[in-house]
């Protein structure tokens, strides 16, 4: 190795992390959608609007997530990272400033914030996790563990900042402050945004035999990773996982007040430590994937999510009722911080954004099947035990798909495309 060449790879490498850690504040920012629940009985009370008609906003933004992802991804490829990521700061901007004009009108508020706003969070969100995995080869788990635990914990800092603005400007002000500076904030981390160069590996690192055998070793396009059956098995895997995770996410309060007679003051608590361990499960079970593999870390939150589920209706102590609920909330998130690796293993990492991006159309789905699930079982039975036994089984069942899926490594063909872009 040459002095220059020496010096390049120094210069990478430091640059990697650098580029990690402006991918950590833009999902912050992009993360801060989750403090949603902050601005619903205020709009309520402002409007005499129905908790559905104001949840809607949500679930909106969520949807619109998922297919901005798919349209961020395919534009990531040719645009390169630091444009695409000025683009989805402006329009996640836009949205959220446009919700102040929507404050006291229901159908503005779903065009900016539910529309626009999620538009700009799909867009933003692929960003930094299909342009991690290419410069973190040797530690893919860990920063797509931390980029999106960024965004899962984007609501631990705004939900508080958003509450005080409310009460002392009103909510059209807080949104228009907030989303000048989600709009700023995204739109500076992204200038330091760079594509890594193609093949790129840290000095002196070699896979170890845990990569080598969940990798495929070859880059897939789009078109072939989707005439590939691993593909759907990951889709499954993830939209599996997010409606077991967003099912109690989104009646925890209630489901505790049932289970174990807690006051709804104290289950609203809840709430905020079941945030804490959506965004630290990002972190760990991605982490633990790089030692023991993608595959054994589904199958793990799988069984152990079976269990719970099973469990949770018999939990009459509230403290027992927590752990339990963050332990699904850890998994909730594992399934967010590792897929985007375990993508990237089977189908490699340059065309992460559009394989990956289009795979996040599970969140779409899983996030709408979960909470209509526990809704209607729990309509139809009048209590939520019911739809936690049925969600067990399906966690029991789901772990046969992590058992049976490989490596796409025999069908895997050679790409000959442009190089990619710099920026």
């Amino acid at each position: 190795m040459t002095l220059a060449t020496a010096r390049t790879d120094s210069s990478l490498d430091s640059r990697r992390w650098i580029i990690a850690g402006a991918a950590i504040v833009m999902q912050l920012a992009l993360g801060a959608v989750y403090a949603w629940s902050v601005f619903v009985k205020p709009l309520k009370d402002l409007n005499h609007w129905s908790t559905t008609q104001v949840s809607l906003t949500f679930t909106l933004a969520i949807f619109f997530l998922g297919i901005g992802s798919t349209i961020g991804g395919f534009l990531l490829d040719r645009v390169g990272p630091r444009l695409m990521g000025t683009i989805a700061g402006i329009v996640y901007g836009i949205g959220v400033i446009g919700a102040s004009l929507g404050a006291r009108n229901l159908p503005v508020l779903y065009l900016f914030y539910g529309v626009i706003g999620g538009l700009g969070l799909g867009l933003g969100y692929i960003v930094p996790v299909a342009t991690l995995v290419k410069w973190f080869p040797d530690r893919r788990g860990l920063i797509t563990g931390l980029a999106v635990g960024g965004f899962g914990a984007g609501a631990l800092i705004t939900a508080p900042v958003a509450t005080q603005l409310i009460k002392s400007s009103g909510v059209p002000t807080t949104f228009l402050s907030l989303g000048i500076v989600y709009l700023l904030v995204v739109v500076v981390a992204a200038q330091f945004y760079r594509a890594a160069p193609a093949g790129y590996a840290p000095a002196g690192w070699q896979p170890s035999e845990v990569q080598k055998t969940q990798r495929a070793g070859k880059d897939f396009t789009i078109g072939q990773a989707l005439g590939r059956w691993q593909w759907y098995c990951l889709w499954l895997m993830l939209a599996l996982n997010v409606s077991a995770g967003i099912m109690l996410i989104s009646q925890a309060a209630p489901i505790a007040q049932e289970v174990t007679g807690t006051t709804a003051l104290v289950a609203a608590g809840l709430v905020g430590l079941i945030s804490i361990f959506n965004g630290a499960g990002r972190v760990v079970w991605a982490t633990i994937s790089d030692y023991i593999g993608r595959r054994y870390v589904f199958l793990t939150m799988f069984l152990l999510q079976a269990v719970i589920f099973f469990v949770l209706p018999l939990a009459v102590s509230y403290l027992f009722f927590a752990v339990l609920a963050c332990v699904i909330a850890l998994c909730y998130g594992g399934g967010f911080g590792t897929m985007p690796a375990f993508a990237a293993d089977y189908f490699g990492p340059r065309f992460a954004g559009s394989i990956y991006g289009l795979m996040l159309t599970a969140w779409g789905v899983g996030g709408i099947v979960g909470p209509i699930l526990i809704a209607q079982v729990r309509d139809r039975t009048g209590h939520y035990s019911t739809a936690m036994y049925v969600i067990a089984a399906v966690m029991l069942i789901s772990a046969v798909v992590p058992l049976i899926i490989r490596p796409p490594r025999a069908q895997a063909q050679e790409v000959l495309t442009a190089p990619e872009p710099a920026v």
